[in-house]
């Protein structure tokens, strides 16, 4: 993102906007960190300006690269007490502040609000000019916190950009802000995953079949393609930038806190239709309000790019660590319940749209869930029987 001023200069590799959104609000979020490597250390301070068309304050904070990352971290809170004046003075003085940052249950509250509030996501919007900044610093805690809101930041944006009422280029810079961090750590390789032949003898089955193909070949499959730089966002390639996003928000995932996760699961019900077994179609008068008080968040279109990182969060949040409690037989956890009552709806999403693949994924994922809550804690078939151990 770029400031109006012009002597603000964009970093290197740094993705942009939409010119027409751009010029719309007559500014984009500020530059996050100088390119210059200063001779000797410097603590980042959080400063501010005003715009030439005098909108209001531009927040944005430097960041040294010779900082420490206390001292990044710090720095992160303190201009973001220009957005929030109502943060904890702790937060700096903690041992870890980005960590401290990305637990924090009261600033949580007062970013998810500003996040769902109707004007959110405008080019000139600080917050999402603070969370652009955040996430070009070097400290990967604060990574953290940025992806920790990606589920909030998803639910406003998917939901707005269909009617595209107003402009969306504060959230548009911070996506296109982890798709190019994505692009980078890649170096232009897919993902992909090794499959097991069975045409092949393993340790585990013997086959008669004569082989017809070297056996040390390997059986690829792409999970995710090659990703090319975009500048912009474009109605074609908004998908692919989301699904990237949702697919760096997956390899963080253990770090997330919980409560980010069940907002995740919750998004992904609204955006399957919700409960309603017709795939959406119609809705009761408790849903219509719900969706006025979440900004309309609905049905919205979910190619394969962006359901299939989707499914891949929601299996963890189905099958992770800690879904089902041991005070209670069968009792689950609340993420379980809304990571299981999210594969619900998109899996009658599925079937209403006719989409076989992910009717298979979804299904798959549904039959996963049930098997977990029927067996609940007392069977590991993982583990070795006490009686089949033989001591030597």
């Amino acid at each position: 993102m770029s400031s109006s001023h012009a002597d603000n200069g964009r970093p290197a590799g740094q993705e942009t906007t939409t010119a027409e959104e751009a010029a719309a609000q007559g500014t984009t979020p500020a530059v996050s960190a100088e390119e210059t490597t200063p001779t000797a250390a410097k603590q980042p301070t959080a400063r501010h300006n005003r715009r030439t068309s005098g909108s209001g304050l531009v927040v944005r904070f430097d960041v040294s690269q010779t900082a420490s990352l206390t001292s990044i971290a710090q720095s992160a809170i303190e201009s973001l007490k220009l957005i929030l004046p109502n943060i904890s003075s702790a937060l700096s003085a903690a041992p870890n502040p980005a960590l401290a940052l990305l637990h924090d249950t009261e600033v949580t509250a007062q970013i998810t609000a500003l996040l769902r509030s109707s004007t959110s996501g405008a080019g000139d919007d600080n917050l999402c000019r603070w969370l652009y900044d955040t996430f070009q610093s070097n400290n990967p805690d604060l990574k953290l916190v940025v992806l920790r809101f990606l589920p909030i930041l998803l639910g406003a944006y998917l939901s707005r950009v269909v009617s595209r009422r107003k402009s969306l280029a504060g959230f548009e810079a911070v996506l296109l802000s982890l798709y190019a961090h994505e692009t980078n750590r890649r170096a232009s390789q897919p993902l992909t995953v090794n499959i097991p032949d069975l045409a092949h003898p393993s340790i585990y089955h013997e086959t008669k079949s004569p082989l017809k193909y070297n056996a040390t070949a390997l059986n690829l499959a792409v999970i995710s393609p090659s990703l090319e730089p975009h500048g912009m966002v474009r109605s074609t390639k908004r998908a692919r930038i989301v699904g990237v996003a949702l697919e760096l928000y997956y390899t963080k995932i253990e770090k997330i806190p919980e409560s980010s996760k069940i907002d995740f699961c919750e998004f992904c019900r609204l955006w399957a239709g919700g409960d309603d077994e017709s795939g959406g179609a119609k809705k009761d008068e408790r849903e219509e309000e719900e969706e006025e008080e979440e900004e309309d968040i609905g049905i919205i279109p979910l190619p394969w790019e962006i359901l299939q990182p989707i499914l891949r969060v929601l299996g963890h949040c189905l099958l992770g660590s800690n879904l089902i409690t041991k005070s209670k037989k069968n009792e689950t956890t609340p993420l379980f319940k809304a990571a299981i009552g999210a594969i619900r709806s998109l899996y009658v999403r599925s079937m209403h749209d006719i989409n076989p693949k992910a009717i298979l994924a979804t299904g798959s994922l549904m039959r996963l869930g049930n098997m977990a809550i029927e067996s609940g804690d007392e069977v590991d078939y993982t583990e070795i029987p006490a009686q089949t151990v033989i001591n030597l």
